[in-house]
């Protein structure tokens, strides 16, 4: 046992199962699933987490009835051709010696009838903020059959082999929805009081336990505040802890934060909101059970994980986006080599979001999340020369990919340090865990024996002279100024003023075209110097992908604090000198009236398209006696996702 961590590796039993270690990989989405089917990337995917070390693996939500269909790649366990794919799972995550469980539930109101064109499930007619559609309250018939479809789901999970089941009763659930006095209006013997509202979970514990016996493990999984008006509080799920734990057929407590629809940005929190910041509902919880609790709220590092278990907050940890980001998170942590864990960004951007817009899971920095299922193919030669020219997220990744993969690799960064725009982003608030994406490349780089030359201005003739077999070209992308800048020396690029060649002061716009963090990020930085900001979009809404990863709320909540004006539906047409103030005056459109205005401004900050720096490859591109690849922003400017992924790609091809 590595000794810096007194209870992360310690055992602990949960009801007839024992776990190596106290680190949960909490249920989340994957959008795995194929025609309502686990698939061999299930399978591969946990199994990879097993090999990690994770002490238990918790799988996502398997559908327990027709009516709940809230996305289209979900796994409905009622159907009884779930359990072959079940036993695929189960045995690729028993082969490493974990245990793995289920989780069962009906997401209720909190769903779409798109895919089932069925009534959705609600204890009242309520609509959800985000789905935004009337549900069916369910009649006490009804409540039977849900309960009846749990049953089921459980016994298919009892013959696929898993270990325990978990009722998902917290952020999107039908249960939650009972539990909750914001949702559930019934005036019933399942409505009004605690104990009525409380009356569907302890029938489903009592069933479930009927379905799967004394063999398998079950655990609740509770909210215990959901951060809306009139919503349960800490106080009610307490009560609730004491109720699951007195059946005596329940084994442990999970626990979350938030409505999946209401206060997502809760459950799934951005780097803006502070690691261990749900710690109170399970620390609540465990003072009032004796059950094992899990807590769960953007741990990233094992001894964070530890501290919190050494402190008596609960008595094990849920670490899902630690252990997407790296596979062997417990493993490394393990071993003493928890410098070695590639740390989540939580940025949200590739996890997250991509479940928000239907895709797979993936993740911004670990290329092959997603991808468990799809050997990776042998090198075509090992130990070719392989010179990389550019140190961003793109050029890291290739070369860190290359040298794992037992190339000689040399990468050449002109600036001082490596890092790119991604040095640049993270300097502004609120963003500094971004800046974790190139320090884990690097430190990869480092690891796998890659020659990292900085202050190195490559040229054609510098490239040649190393020899190389393979050249990647990661040369990344310059600011250019929108065609309505006219050359005026007070409107500048993002990058202008977070690089320092430009200090905005007074009333500044910021000019929102990429609807992500550049506006919104400098706009913050500028207030904090005391400039009164304005950012104008054309779009309907400022940052309008901050919705995606989850950012949007909290975004906003800084905006009105620290005064940034928000202008959207709004499209410069031209740019003018101000010679009385040496400031800029803005033609704007509005969209939607067709009316013009001019707006004077000090200074003009624009978040726009950059173009590929590229020069090096149009010189190289067939004309040199080796490989020529590029990668990343180089070929088109687009996020870091894109940079490492085609990092990682043409790496393995070499």
């Amino acid at each position: 046992m590595n000794g810096r961590y007194r209870y992360l590796f310690s055992p602990l039993r949960i009801g007839p199962v024992t776990l190596a270690n106290r680190v949960v990989f909490s249920a989340h989405l994957t959008n795995y699933a194929t025609d309502g089917m686990p698939s061999a990337q299930h399978a591969a995917y946990y199994a990879a987490r097993a090999a990690g070390g994770a002490g238990l693996i918790i799988t996502e939500e398997h559908s327990t009835h027709p009516t709940d269909w809230p996305y289209e790649k979900l796994i409905h366990g009622f159907h009884p051709e779930v359990v072959a794919g079940y036993r695929r799972i189960t045995e690729a995550v028993h082969a490493h010696g974990v245990p793995i469980f289920a989780q069962l539930n009906h997401n209720g109101g909190q769903a779409s009838s798109m895919y089932s064109r069925l009534p959705v499930w609600a204890p009242s007619p309520v609509p959800d903020p985000l789905f935004r559609e009337v549900p069916k309250a369910v009649s006490v018939a009804e409540i039977d059959e849900i309960v009846a479809g749990y049953a089921r789901v459980a016994t298919h999970c009892r013959q696929g082999g898993f270990d325990g089941v978990e009722l998902q009763c917290s952020h999107s659930s039908i249960v939650r929805g009972f539990l909750s006095p914001a949702t559930n209006l019934r005036d019933d013997d399942y409505g009004g009081p605690l104990e009525n509202r409380a009356r569907l979970l302890l029938r489903l514990v009592k069933a479930v336990r009927e379905a799967i016996g004394p063999g398998m493990a079950l655990g609740v999984r509770l909210c215990g505040d959901e951060l809306i008006e009139g919503g349960t509080t800490i106080d009610e799920a307490v009560r609730v802890a004491r109720w699951v734990e007195a059946t005596g057929d329940v084994d442990y407590i999970n626990t979350s934060i938030g409505v999946a629809t209401s206060t997502l940005y809760m459950i799934e929190a951005s780097m803006s909101i502070p690691p261990g910041y749900a710690m109170f509902i399970p620390s609540a919880i465990r003072k009032a059970v004796d059950l094992p609790v899990v807590g769960v709220g953007r741990f990233k590092d094992p001894l964070q994980a530890d501290r919190a278990l050494a402190e008596g907050h609960a008595d094990l940890i849920g670490v899902v986006r630690g252990q997407i980001a790296d596979a062997d998170f417990v493993a490394k942590a393990r071993a003493g080599r928890a410098g070695e864990i590639r740390t989540c960004l939580s940025c949200n951007q590739e996890c997250v979001g991509r479940m928000g817009l239907n895709r797979w899971l993936g993740c911004i920095e670990n290329p092959r999340t997603g991808k468990e299922s799809v050997p990776l193919p042998h090198p075509v030669r090992r130990g070719r020369r392989v010179v990389v020219v550019g140190g961003g997220p793109a050029g890291l990744q290739a070369a860190a990919t290359a040298a794992q993969r037992g190339h000689d690799v040399v990468l050449l960064e002109r600036q001082p340090t490596t890092g790119g725009q991604v040095s640049v982003a993270a300097s502004v608030p609120s963003r500094a865990e971004f800046l974790d994406v190139v320090r884990n490349a690097l430190a990869e780089c480092h690891r796998y024996g890659v020659d990292v030359r900085t202050g190195v201005t490559a040229t054609a003739e510098e490239i040649a002279a190393l020899r190389p077999e393979a050249v990647v070209l990661a040369t990344g992308a310059r600011p250019t100024p929108p065609h309505w800048a006219g050359g005026l020396d007070r409107v500048v690029d993002v990058r202008d003023v977070l690089e320092g060649r430009a200090a905005p002061e007074g009333e500044v716009c910021v000019i929102d075209d990429l609807g992500f963090h550049q506006a919104t990020s400098v706009a913050e930085l500028l207030a904090d110097r005391g400039c009164s900001v304005r950012i104008s979009t054309s779009g309907m809404v400022v940052g309008q992908d901050l919705g995606v990863t989850l950012d949007m709320e909290t975004f906003n909540v800084r905006a009105a604090a620290k005064g940034i004006a928000q202008t959207t539906d709004e499209v410069v047409l031209e740019a003018a000198a101000d010679t009385e103030t040496s400031g800029v005056r803005l033609r704007m459109l509005k969209h939607t009236t067709g009316a013009t205005a001019e707006v004077r401004f000090d200074w003009v900050v624009c978040a726009t398209h950059q173009a590929p720096v590229d020069e090096l490859w149009q010189e190289l591109s067939g004309t040199a006696d080796f490989e020529v690849h590029r990668v990343g922003d180089c070929v088109a400017p687009r996020r870091a996702h894109a940079a490492v992924v085609e990092g990682h790609r043409v790496a393995v091809a070499l």
